[in-house]
């Protein structure tokens, strides 16, 4: 064995441990859901016993993770930089274990739209939290006032659009895959208007 796979097995091990604490389950609880003994447990987490691919993959589902998350020791790249589009006023960030996932902080200076046909619909689902200010969200003929540290969260293919209330506001959002593409081709869309 080498130093590696000693450190990969110790850092698996911990994360068995950390994990069950974390649900607050004890031995005995988290040995029933992933069919084992309290004690082979016992003797997993604190190294005494062998791990195997089959007790792996059973504890992984009992502490409702992928055996990839729990087996998982790239840490090398933490930190990530924004792209900036200082055009529209966007900070981007990519989510590294969700390749399609989408970070994006926006300062919003207009209202929402008056006219019902400017409200688009895409595939897909967003959340955004407001920073500071007041934004107006429209979902089809719903109008929501999201207050500052207040979220929202919508499937994107009810007409949506979002704008201030009153002043400039900040949001962050996050979007799956789907709604991104929606966004960037409306963005195209509005940026031929011009």
């Amino acid at each position: 064995m080498t130093q590696e796979d000693g450190d990969l097995d110790s850092l698996v091990r911990k994360r068995i441990r950390a994990l069950r604490v974390a649900q607050g389950w004890s031995l005995d609880e988290l040995a029933s859901r992933a069919k084992l003994s309290p004690s082979s447990l016992s003797r997993i987490e604190n190294g005494q016993r062998r791990l195997a691919l089959d007790q792996l993959v059973t504890l992984a589902r009992a502490l409702d993770t992928s055996l990839d998350q729990l087996v998982e020791t790239d840490t090398d790249d933490v930190i990530v930089s924004p792209m900036i589009d200082g055009a529209h006023g966007l900070m981007r960030w990519p989510i590294r274990a969700e390749p399609g996932m989408t970070v994006m902080r926006q300062r919003m200076t207009n209202p929402p739209p008056d006219n019902p046909a400017s409200l688009r619909a895409h595939s897909g689902r967003e959340w955004l939290v407001v920073l500071s200010g007041t934004a107006v969200l429209l979902l089809g003929n719903r109008r929501f006032r999201v207050e500052t540290n207040q979220a929202a969260e919508f499937p994107t293919m009810l007409p949506h659009a979002i704008g201030t209330a009153g002043g400039p506001c900040e949001i962050l959002g996050i979007f799956d895959r789907e709604a991104r593409r929606g966004h960037n081709a409306d963005k195209v869309l509005r940026d031929r208007q011009r």
